[in-house]
This record gives C-alpha cells, structure tokens and sequence, in this order.
C-alpha cells in the first residue's frame, strides 16, 4: 500500500513541476515495484509495456484521425470562422459567453480540446480585449468550453473520454442522455454563472485586460479571410451525424468529416499535406503520454495490496456507481488526464461493473455516463491540458487555477454527484 501511495504523490508532485510523464511514469512504475516486492526487469518490460502498448493500440487510431480533423478545421481556419459567428452573434461584450459557446460548438463536433485552445485564443484575446476583462480568466474560459461538459457529458460527443466507455459497456455515445444533459447543464450554466459574476467582481475592482507579454503569438484576426462560416460548422455536423444517426464508428465518423473539409476547401489543398503531418505528429505525442499514465497504472493493478484497494473501492457507498465514480476521479486527477485515468480505472474494474450491470439491474448506459462525467471532474494543478493552455496563454498557476479549479473541478464534481444520485434512482 505504501509503494501504491508514494507512486501517486511523486507521479502528482512531479508532473506539477513540470516532468514529462513519458519518462517519469515509468521510472516511478519501477519505485512502485521495488517497494512492492516485484521483479524490476519483467515489471518494465512486461507489464508496464504491456499497459502502455495496448492502450495505444487500441486508442491510436481515434487520436490520430481526432488530431488531423483538428488540424485541418484550425488551418483552413474553418474552426475561427465557426466561433467568430458565434461570438459576433453573441455580441463582443459578452466575452466570456461568446468564447465558452465557440469553444462547445467545436469539442462537440469533434475537435480536439487542444486544437481548440490554440484555435480560439487569438479570437479569445481580442473578445477580451473589447469587453475590458482580465486575461486571468481565460484559461477558466476556455476549461469550461472545451474541458468538461461537452468533453464528456453531453451525449453524442465524439471526444475519446465518451468513446473510451463503449468499449467496456457494451455501449453508444449516446448512452446516459438524461444524465449526461442535466450533469452538462449544471456544469454549462453554473461555471458560466460563475465566470460572468467573477467577471464583473474584478471589473468593480479596477481590474481590466492588459496585453499578454508571454505565451503564444497573437495573431490579429482578419474576418473577410475566413471561410464562411455556415459552410465551415458542416464538417462538425458530419462528425456528429455519422457517429450517432447513422450508427458508424468513430474511425470512419472521422473520415467522413476529414473528406469534407477537404472537399470544402478545395482551393486550400496546397496545405492539405503540411496540416496532416502536423495533427499526425500532435497525437503521437498525446497518445504516448496518456498510454505512459496507463502503463503506469498497469504497474500498480499488479501490485498484490491492489486487490484490497479494490475490495475497498468497489464496496464504497452500497452503490457500484458511486465506487466507479470515485475509481475513475481519483485515478484522473492523479495521473493528470481524464482518458489516461479512465483507461486506468476501467482496464482494471471494467469488467467486473458491467458484470454488476447485468446483476444488479444497473443499466450499462449508466456506467458509461458516470465513467465519463467523472473522468473530466479532475484538472488538479498537474493536469496535462492546463499545463498546456497556461503556457499557450503565458499565465500562471496563481493567476488562474482558482478560477479553473471552480468551472472544471468543483462544478464538475457537482454535476457528477447529481448525475450519480439520478442513475441510482433509475433516471439515466
């Protein structure tokens, strides 16, 4: 039990200063099994491996195709065409609203979180700019668009963290759609009520937007240079259509919205080759860091202290959904990724709750729902996401984690105790 506790907090502690985790899970994969009494050799070789290279054979390809169908939406500029007409719809003094809207409409339609991030910040700026708000809310901005409710809980989203599930459950992405719009609802508008109220406390204070001095280039938009924007929202509807009315994987899902953006950006084509080598090389990257977290905890499910940790773990509460509730939280938030934990938590438990599925008269679609909603209740300091948005946006921890950790943290974990006690009831 102690190699298991000193194995978290140093993953924890050191991917919080910084430490990539491609190298020190592994590393500390062997401090868990030199405490624990396991061979160092086979428990790199064999089972770490064995974790990582089976998550990211069987994750790869939804990376890969979610990271070029990205790529492609952001250089076309089909992504910045999309949420300027919704935030000039919306109006440039409702920054927060504009941006928040922006930001769901693309993660629902398929494209990535971190895409997203780098796609809308120079619209993010400029929004922020207009309304006179601190830049230090727009990391929680863009957390509450991207990062949680149309990540994982409303229902029909492409994202990895609603497709991850299926493969356990026995499930569709549509699965839970009760719980997944009232949990999404509770996280939309109260991290939405949330930013608007601290918006306006800081403006009474004096405090307004002042130019980034750090972070990513910020390049002024030209809006006569985008495409049209009605055009540019097909290829997320494709997305969304095939995966969910016409019943199709998530593979093809993908394609079929990758040929649309192609076809509707004929006269872009000359960038077509340098757009899918860049979203190509992004999710080599991400999937190797999430299957990294994986291999990690496949190391420590072996751990023979593990099985008492999951005596203890699926007995919480009475309820097997309150114990995978509080499985797959905690795993995310340890290791920093809401698909890494959740592959954790359900490579090692998964089976045994669709077993209580089909016992305890539980529906599978309730599982699958609660899994995803927890998995995204999870950005502590570490998280890999935030990592990367603060240093796209050039703001630090005390700047902004108190506001990212309301919207993407508190809320969400409210959203999934009400998610829970609905399932419990029946109501999925």
């Amino acid at each position: 039990m102690f190699s298991i506790i000193l194995g978290l907090v140093l993953l924890m502690v050191l991917a919080y200063f910084g430490w990539s985790i491609i190298w020190i899970a592994p590393l500390i994969s062997l401090i868990v099994a030199a405490f624990s009494g396991l061979d160092l050799l086979p428990a790199y070789t064999e089972t770490y491996m064995e974790g990582f290279v089976g998550f990211a054979k069987k994750w790869f390809p939804v990376f890969l195709l979610g990271a070029i169908f990205g790529k492609l939406m952001e250089e076309t500029g089909m992504a910045q065409a999309v949420a300027y007409k919704i935030t000039d719809f919306i109006g440039k003094k409702r920054a927060i609203l504009g941006v928040l809207i922006g930001a769901a409409v693309l993660t629902y339609g398929g494209v990535s979180l971190f895409v997203v991030v780098f796609a809308l910040y120079p619209l993010t700026i400029a929004l922020f700019k207009a309304a006179d708000l601190p830049r230090k809310l727009i990391p929680a901005t863009l957390v509450l668009g991207a990062f949680t409710f149309t990540m994982t809980a409303l229902p029909g989203t492409p994202q990895i963290q609603n497709i991850i599930p299926t493969e356990y459950f026995k499930t569709t992405p549509l699965a839970g759609p009760v719980t997944g719009i009232v949990s999404g609802l509770i996280m939309a508008v109260g991290g939405y009520l949330y930013l608007a109220w601290r918006g306006r406390k800081l403006q009474a204070k004096g405090e307004g937007f002042t130019a980034p001095k750090g972070g990513s280039e910020v390049k002024e938009i030209d809006a006569n240079s985008l495409p049209n924007p009605y055009l540019s929202i097909v290829p997320l509807l494709a997305v969304v259509v095939s995966l969910n009315f016409l019943k199709l994987d998530i593979l093809p899902s993908l394609l079929i919205g990758i040929a649309v953006i192609m076809v509707l950006s004929l006269k872009k084509f000359k960038m077509f080759i340098s757009a899918i080598n860049g979203g190509a090389s992004g999710s080599v990257m991400a999937v190797i860091n999430t299957s990294a977290a994986v291999g990690f905890g496949a190391v420590v499910t072996a751990v023979p202290s593990f099985a008492g940790i999951t005596d203890s773990i699926m007995g919480l509460g009475g309820n097997p959904l309150i114990s995978e509730a509080a499985a797959v939280q905690l795993l995310a938030s340890i290791t920093g990724s809401a698909s890494g934990g959740m592959g954790i938590a359900l490579q090692a438990l998964g089976d045994q709750y669709y077993q209580l599925s089909q016992s305890s008269g539980i529906a599978p679609e309730a599982f699958h729902r609660i899994a995803a909603v927890a998995s995204g209740a999870s950005i502590l300091p570490h998280n890999g996401a935030l990592l990367t948005l603060l240093t796209v946006t050039g703001l630090k921890h005390k700047d902004s984690y108190g506001d990212v950790a309301v919207v993407g943290l508190l809320i969400p974990t409210i959203a999934l105790i009400v998610a829970v006690l609905l399932a419990a009831a029946g109501i999925y």
